[in-house]
Parts: C-alpha cells; structure tokens; sequence
C-alpha cells in the first residue's frame, strides 16, 4: 500500500517537521496510558536512544486497573541492543523477562554477526507448545526482533519524514513479515494525551509466515493495521509515537496515549 496523492503535500510538510538533526539527539523516555474500552488497562514506560551508531530499546509494561485484574499483576520488561548497517537495525541481543497471569515468560535472544546469521534462542518461557509448528532455521537468518523493527520505523521517520519500510521478525515462536506504510499527516487535538499538534500517521501490519498455532485459523480473515502517530514531543529530540491504536477482536480498539516525555542522557 502507497501514500495516496491527494495527501502527498500534508506528508511534505510532516518531512520538514520531522526533518533530520543536525547533532545527536539525547535518548527519550516516554510514558503511556493504554486504554481499553475508555479505562486504563496498562501502564507502558518506553526508552528511546536511536540516533547514535548503536541503538537500545527498552520497554516496561505493568497492568492496572482491571487490566491488573484480568492479568493477575504482573510486569514485562523487554530489552534490545544493537547497532546501525545504513537504515537497517543489526540486533545484539534481545531479552524479555517478567510474569504474566501467573506465570514467568522469558525470551533471550542473541545474535552472531552478519550477514546471514540466525539468532540463537537462548531461553523460551513458557517453551514452545507441541501443537505450534516449529520455525525452521532458514526462516530465522536476517531476522530482528520486534523492538528493532520498531527502532527502524522510528529512525525512518526521524531520517526522511516517512516510515514506510519492511523487516523480517522472529519472536522465538513466530516468525512474521512486517510492513509499515505512510498514511498522512494528522493534527492531534489537545486534552488527549501529552502532545497536541501534528503528527506522522503510519500504518504497519504482520503477515505470519511460519510458527503456526494448531488452534489458528491458515486462511482466517486480514486483520486490520495497527496505526502509530509519531512525532517530537519534545524539540530537537527524537521522534517517538505518540498515539498508538491496535485494532483487537475482543476489546475493540485499545489506544495507547503518550503522558509524559522526557530527555535521558545517551548511552
């Protein structure tokens, strides 16, 4: 899917926002309401430091409210390393650790060197269910994990003003082709969130190439896209999301709005 010309201007004027900096920029922690059906669900803490030659993600997410309720507690901290080959992220090692309804899940991956490594599966918790079709090792190589795919999106963005872009991801379960594309430029009203003015609209989907649920359905329905709002919340800073809505089959969509943002020092 392409940007469509009639709103070719309104990404032109997201490009000269969202224009290249001139020096490094400081790494952005942001914070995120996620909201479900009108309440709060989550609380989501996300680290930001991709302009330099390395790039780090980290994210921590707890529930609240009935979310705590539904989830039994709980928090997942999720964690990514690496380093920049032109526009495109070379994982280190990826890691997520906590405990979700009860029970401890656990992802390490580390990566060899390119080209054409495949990351090896450190830990897997809960391990992987005998109904899921294993990955096969062909699939794995020059895959990165979600958190780098999301550091492309956003170093795109801060870099031409666009996100459009493909990365091929592997969870230690699934492995998935992902794709994000340009939809527009929004103005986001003030009283819903932190930031107020304009903002990239990008698009992304997942299309699972092999891993496998018995329980899923081989020729269910498209799901539709997942749809981020990025922009610079905080000037000359990086550009981060600042609105994220996720379509689901359960709870309609579930939003996550920026609350706060601020600068940390780079690593």
């Amino acid at each position: 899917m392409t940007p469509r010309p009639a709103i070719a201007a309104a990404v032109s004027v997201a490009a000269l926002a969202l224009a290249p900096l001139p020096a490094r920029a400081e790494a952005v922690l942001a914070r995120y309401d996620v909201r479900a059906g009108g309440l709060n669900v989550m609380r989501v803490e996300a680290l930001f430091d991709l302009s330099g030659p390395r790039y780090r993600v980290q994210t921590r997410a707890r529930p609240v409210g009935v979310g705590a309720a539904f989830a039994g507690g709980g928090e997942q901290v999720s964690v990514t390393e690496g380093s920049w080959r032109g526009p495109d992220p070379l994982p280190r090692r990826h890691s997520s650790e906590g405990e979700w309804r009860g029970g401890r899940r656990a992802l390490h991956l580390d990566y060899a060197p390119p080209p054409g490594g495949a990351p090896l599966l450190r830990v897997l918790e809960p391990p992987l269910e005998p109904e899921r079709e294993p990955v096969p090792e062909a699939l794995k190589r020059n895959t990165v994990d979600v958190l780098s795919a999301m550091a492309k999106l956003l170093r795109a963005v801060a870099q031409t003003g666009r996100c459009d872009g493909e990365a091929p991801v592997y969870d230690g379960r699934r492995r998935s082709d992902f794709r994000a594309w340009t939809e527009g430029l929004d103005e986001l009203p003030r009283g819903k969130g932190a930031f107020a003015g304009p903002a990239l609209r990008c698009a992304f989907s997942g299309r699972l190439v092999a891993g496998r649920h018995a329980a899923q359905e081989r020729d269910g329905p498209e799901r539709p896209p997942v749809v981020a709002w990025v922009a610079r919340p905080l000037p000359g800073r990086a550009a981060v999301p600042v609105l994220i809505e996720v379509p689901t089959p359960w709870f309609g969509t579930v939003r996550a709005v920026l609350a706060s943002a601020e600068p940390v020092g780079g690593s």
